[in-house]
């Protein structure tokens, strides 16, 4: 018998090619959330470590630099003039520079006004203390109607009140501009033959005004 022969062909299967994915692209809406979160983070980092105080302005002291009081018993007027030196002090508590507007010490007689001298604008380095010397003079025109004068005059006292206040800016991360202010007050007496402050009340008040960019 003569054999066949069965020749087969292992043929290998071939695999079907597969195709390149381009990588997936970053999801927009991802990307600005963790901006907005890492910028979240930077700014209460920033709030955290330069946390904005409010300055301190102090009236230090009160003095008498020129007093001369004189009263015509006929015509019941008193002739005044009065000149004092004021000592104040700003104090900056921030880790960053205080900048603030100009304004003016206030002399005050039982409410009314009647002199005043300039505080001028300037800047306060960080965590620094800057003194102040003003010179506030009595405007005498401001107390031709103050009756209770001459009867203060008489009593040898004169009740007064000096006040400041400053109102100026810290900026943080040179984007962030918060507006503060603060106002310092002395009430004192001032003796008419002493020719001296013989009293002094200080008080002060402060106050923090929103952020603004």
């Amino acid at each position: 018998m003569s054999g066949f022969s069965t020749k087969s062909d292992d043929k290998k299967e071939e695999k079907p090619a597969t195709a390149m994915l381009p990588p997936p692209k970053p999801n927009a809406s991802s990307m600005e959330t963790q901006s907005a979160n890492g910028g979240s983070v930077i700014l209460i980092l920033a709030f955290t470590l330069f946390k904005p105080k409010r300055p301190t302005t102090t009236i230090d002291s009160v003095t008498v630099d020129r007093l001369r009081a004189s009263v015509n018993p006929l015509l019941l007027k008193v002739i005044l003039n009065l000149t004092l030196n004021v000592d104040l002090s700003l104090k900056n508590p921030n880790r960053v520079g205080f900048s603030y507007d100009s304004s003016s010490a206030l002399l005050n007689y039982r409410g009314q006004l009647i002199g005043e001298a300039p505080l001028p604008a300037n800047r306060i380095a960080a965590r620094q203390t800057e003194p102040l010397n003003l010179t506030l003079t009595l405007m005498a025109d401001r107390l031709l109607s103050e009756s209770q004068l001459l009867s203060d005059v008489m009593a040898g006292v004169i009740p007064l009140n000096t006040f400041v206040k400053v109102s100026g800016k810290v900026t943080v991360l040179k984007v962030f501009k918060i507006k503060v202010q603060s106002s310092s007050s002395c009430d004192l007496t001032i003796s008419v033959s002493d020719r001296n402050v013989t009293s002094q009340h200080y008080g002060a008040i402060a106050a923090q005004l929103p952020v603004s960019s």
